[in-house]
């Protein structure tokens, strides 16, 4: 999953959440070095994407653009299913995302000093352009799209990734609904075990 859906998945601890979001770039044992709460999130962050990697309506989402992106695929389908929850957000939060997102932009200030250099660098970029929130109009998602695949060394086009998703709109916003409602399940329970652990 992508950034939206790894912090709100964390429940509403703003630390959680923000080990969640940084979960990708913390490797091994390095998260011990973080505050407990980040330890937490960045545990629940290697649950996820474990899960959802071996969950079969991923692979399902995956494997239709696997014949063009290849390896790419499930890094596309993270967006696509973040645009999704974007999209649907009233129907898994009471909370605006509007709101939401400005709460969790304001979490990352407040915590600043806690942050690794990678999160300390997307922040500017991610505020400015209200990354979270933009995630539900795919004009936009072909642009983040375009922006990761500049930071690739040889050419994904993972930004004309936004054709299959116009094509096969509704086959993938059915998976993801499935999908994520057996991740939420997953998630919150993870996340209650961590805690009490």
């Amino acid at each position: 999953m992508n950034f939206l859906a790894h912090i709100y998945l964390s429940g509403d601890n703003p630390r959680i959440q923000i080990g969640n979001f940084m979960g990708d770039g913390i490797r091994g044992k390095d998260y011990l070095r973080f505050h407990s709460d980040i330890q937490t999130g960045v545990l629940l962050h290697r649950q996820i994407d474990t899960f959802t990697d071996a969950h079969p309506v991923f692979r399902q989402s995956k494997h239709r653009l696997v014949p063009v992106y290849n390896h790419f695929s499930g890094i596309i389908v993270d967006m696509f299913y973040d645009h999704f929850l974007a999209k649907n957000w009233a129907k898994y939060s009471n909370v605006p995302l509007l709101t939401f997102t400005n709460q969790f932009y304001g979490a990352l200030l407040c915590h600043y000093d806690d942050l690794n250099d990678k999160t300390k660098y997307l922040i500017p970029h991610m505020t400015k352009n209200n990354w979270l929130y933009n995630y539900q109009y795919i004009d936009y998602l072909e642009k983040i799209l375009q922006q990761m695949e500049n930071r690739f060394s040889h050419s994904s086009n993972m930004h004309q990734s936004v054709r299959e998703l116009r094509e096969y709109y509704t086959e993938f916003e059915e998976e993801f609904t499935i999908f994520f409602t057996e991740l939420s399940t997953f998630a919150q329970r993870k996340l209650e075990n961590l805690r009490s652990e």
